[in-house]
């Protein structure tokens, strides 16, 4: 049985049913993310804060984003850092080609029939700097998501999962904020010759988005002990995974 299982394509790359589930969430949060910054939104609160006022202003990745670190932590917490770590590697390069396809199909000539050509590459067509921030801004952040999740867990000896969902995400949710307002309307547009957003706009931008990002992570904590207790679950009661 064994050698029939090291030869068998069936059997040789057995792969979870839930781990594919969270890696396919995760790469779809991705690539929505970047296809979706473009637009900027505006909450209304019933309250005015310092630096928002009473809206909250964001862009609109901020609410796919938000679920590839609901993703990134359960895949962590359930298969181990490496895992974690060739996922996120995995959704950079599906973001490049993301990017190779938009633009690609962009670039080519449009039918009579098609919708118009500038309105399609100004929807989809991500400006160089929305692409610069986000991807850095992604690097930086969902690595950084991984490493402190294992951190806490090993200072924690493996309790307190709530502890390192949202300390892992609040911290990786700012770095990624800062990254991504900063180099995406502020630092990119100075470096290309364009007007850079004024200080109060980055500043209410960035609040706004943190805050949101931050909300999320709190609420997602009941789902991601609901998906980790119900995949071990399913390990001890003999259910079969993809692959089996």
């Amino acid at each position: 049985m064994s050698s029939r299982r090291a030869t068998d394509p069936d059997h040789a790359l057995a792969v979870p049913l839930a781990a594919l589930a969270l890696v396919a969430l995760f790469v779809t949060a991705l690539v929505t993310a970047q296809l979706t910054a473009s637009k900027v939104l505006q909450f209304a609160l019933p309250v005015a804060l310092p630096v928002t006022g009473d809206a909250l202003v964001l862009p609109g990745a901020a609410l796919a984003y938000a679920l590839t670190f609901f993703a990134s932590d359960c895949v962590a917490e359930l298969y181990g850092k490496r895992t974690a770590q060739a996922m996120v590697n995995v959704g950079f390069v599906m973001n490049l080609v993301l990017l190779a396809l938009v633009w690609s199909t962009i670039l080519a000539p449009a039918a009579p029939t098609s919708v118009p050509a500038d309105q399609f590459a100004t929807v989809l067509g991500a400006s160089t700097n929305i692409v610069a921030g986000s991807l850095l801004a992604y690097l930086v952040s969902q690595n950084w998501d991984v490493l402190v999740f294992h951190r806490l867990r090993e200072a924690t000896g493996g309790e307190a999962l709530w502890l390192r969902n949202v300390g892992s995400t609040a911290t990786s949710q700012l770095l990624d904020t800062v990254i991504f307002v900063g180099v995406a309307f502020w630092a990119a547009p100075t470096v290309l010759g364009g007007d850079p957003l004024p200080g109060a706009v980055l500043a209410s931008l960035a609040v706004g988005q943190y805050l949101l990002k931050l909300a999320i992570a709190v609420a997602d904590t009941p789902f991601v002990y609901a998906v980790v207790g119900t995949v071990r679950g399913r390990r001890t009661d003999g259910t079969p995974t993809l692959g089996d």
